[in-house]
């Protein structure tokens, strides 16, 4: 099994999500893909398969299966590239049909998907209220232009708005009790942002559902955020700019597009760059 390590939303040669990407005539066990994604021990790891002109896509971090995730479609969209050429390719999800483009760029591979119908409402106060004593805060950090909500576009995230890139700066938290937290309210991941303006945000992304304290780039989560924002009216002009994984020394950059249309998909871009085979 030939498994491709690729860092998503990199900036240039450095930083970016790493994911691990399996190309192949068919899809492993479901047991074989988890323990792959296990050994490669990346957030998480895509296998792909040919299906009906297209592609059959899972996704696994090295304690589960996850419906959707950005830095990994990413990641395949920029190893589809490589194999056949830059273009368009169709995925089939668990639970969506979606998109992913990719384009040689030099030393680099530009790479975009169509993420999954967003969709958003208000978080409820018992869940922030255990979400903000993970963290160590109180109502006070948060922003209130951008009030706490679970947004979701392929998968559930619960976006915790802080007013200060200090705060977001001083994350910390129990990975046993945030998993137990993301576990009982079915959330893929909490989007800790900062907005330095009204197009720029900071994130930070606790994936401890996933076993994995911390993601340097989170697509799946831009995504939700994006469409939380359309929803809320913020003033995006239509797109927004995410510098995620600053703190750990991981910067990454993302791109999301968003379309004025209610709970459609967004378009999420970056690059990437090939760490190995």
């Amino acid at each position: 099994m030939n498994i491709l390590k690729i860092a998503a939303f990199s900036e240039g040669q450095t930083g970016g999500n790493p994911a691990g990407v399996v190309i192949g005539d068919t899809l492993p066990s479901t047991a074989q893909m988890q323990a792959v994604a296990a050994d490669v021990g990346f957030s998480e790891t895509a296998f792909a398969a040919p299906i009906d002109g297209g592609w059959r896509v899972r996704y696994f971090s090295p304690q589960s299966e996850v419906p959707f995730c950005g830095h990994a479609t990413i990641a395949l969209g920029a190893a589809l590239a490589l194999r056949h050429g830059d273009g368009v390719f169709a995925l089939t999800l668990n639970q969506a049909k979606i998109t992913v483009e990719g384009r040689r760029e030099g030393n680099v591979i530009a790479a975009a998907l169509q993420s999954p119908p967003t969709r958003s409402a208000p978080a409820a106060p018992a869940l922030v209220a255990e979400a903000l004593a993970l963290f160590g805060h109180t109502p006070s950090d948060l922003d209130a232009r951008i009030p706490p909500a679970v947004a979701h576009a392929g998968a559930n995230h619960l976006v915790l708005a802080l007013h200060s890139r200090q705060a977001l700066s001083a994350m910390r938290y129990a990975l046993e009790t945030g998993r137990a937290l993301m576990q009982r309210a079915e959330l893929t991941t909490i989007v800790l942002v900062h907005a330095e303006s009204a197009q720029r945000f900071h994130t930070r992304n606790p994936f401890a559902s996933g076993g994995v304290y911390e993601d340097p780039a989170t697509g799946a989560a831009t995504a939700a955020l994006a469409g939380y924002l359309r929803d809320l009216g913020w003033p995006h002009g239509g797109a927004i700019d995410v510098v995620q994984g600053e703190d750990m020394g991981m910067l990454s950059r993302l791109h999301a597009d968003i379309s004025p249309v209610a709970g459609s998909s967004v378009r999420v871009s970056g690059t990437a760059r090939v760490m190995a085979a």
